[in-house]
């Protein structure tokens, strides 16, 4: 796919916007500058069609320092750049001299340029490769914290990602735009809220998208709001038994301690009897004098102190 500078950013609005599919293949741009903009994902395959047919030596050079990667005289030769990134992973058309990278790298972003012997230190084409990382599927969920201030009425939903880069990130409820944003920091997380009514019965869309390709997930909102209702029902199922049962332990405790306390006032009572039982006691007992004895022999009885 080749598309030119300007009318580039009006195709792109429409493919985002509209299409919701990975697409497979590199998307290549020409500059005014004769620079070609290709872009691939992590992991694809990316050809960088150089469209000579000469029997000319024609020679690979990649990055800032220009490492030479592969060469075409009377035999294809392919090599590796000084810190093993390309190993095994360079491929030389003998006849176009087009050269392919198979199992992209986000490190293998940077300019391809190829040269001739016959036109010297000025390349025939040069490429800006720009690998994008896969984008992982964007994930929905109900934010119970921050409806549970909001409305009764409302709903609150957060999509999100994790690390990603120069994408943006969007909510749809059909074909239409509810929300976006777009960053082009490297490997940040990102989330994008929505609030919706509690009861809505539409299904939306989250999509994250970069320049070649678009992930996207769906979600009944009217099922997932019903999730922080759900956790709130499981709090109160657990807190009542909970409390019930402190409840019961309260009078069980009393009842306890009143029987306790009897116990003890009844042992502190049966101490004190054992006490007085096994006291020393003393008994005097007096008789009676008979008159008539006295006044008939005039005897005197003494009394008589008896202890028992």
């Amino acid at each position: 796919m080749i598309y030119y500078c300007f009318p580039l950013v009006k195709c792109l609005e429409t493919n985002v916007w509209h299409v919701y599919i990975r697409l497979f293949w590199s998307l290549t741009v020409v500059c005014g500058d004769g620079v070609k903009s290709v872009s691939v994902t992590e992991g694809d395959s990316v050809t960088l069609e150089s469209e000579i047919l000469s029997n000319d030596l024609i020679m690979w050079r990649f990055g800032p320092k220009e490492v030479l990667l592969a060469k075409i005289s009377r035999k294809r030769e392919t090599f590796d750049a000084p810190d093993g990134r390309f190993r095994d992973r360079l491929k030389l058309d003998n006849q176009t001299a087009s050269l392919t990278i198979t199992h992209s790298r986000i490190s293998d972003s940077g300019l391809y340029k190829v040269y001739s012997r016959t036109k010297g230190e000025t390349p025939l084409h040069t490429f800006s490769l720009t690998v994008y990382a896969y984008l992982p599927a964007p994930v929905i969920i109900r934010n119970c914290s921050s409806s549970s201030s909001s409305s009764s009425s409302d709903c609150s939903v957060v999509c999100s990602v994790v690390n990603v880069s120069a994408v943006s990130l969007s909510w749809y409820k059909g074909n239409s735009v509810l929300s976006s944003i777009s960053v082009s920091d490297l490997s940040i997380s990102l989330s994008l809220p929505l609030e919706v009514e509690y009861q809505d019965k539409n299904t939306y869309s989250c999509v994250i998208n970069n320049t070649i390709s678009n992930q996207t997930t769906q979600q009944d909102i009217d099922t997932l709001c019903h999730t922080c209702s759900d956790q709130g029902h499981s709090l109160l199922y657990t807190v009542l038994p909970s409390a019930g049962g402190s409840l019961l332990i309260v009078p069980l405790v009393f009842w306890i301690y009143r029987k306790k306390r009897k116990t003890n006032q009844g042992d502190e009572a049966v101490q004190s009897n054992e006490e007085i039982t096994y006291a020393d006691m003393t008994l005097y007992k007096r008789e009676e004098k008979n008159t008539s004895i006295l006044e008939e022999e005039g005897v005197v009885y003494a009394g008589v102190a008896m202890r028992h």
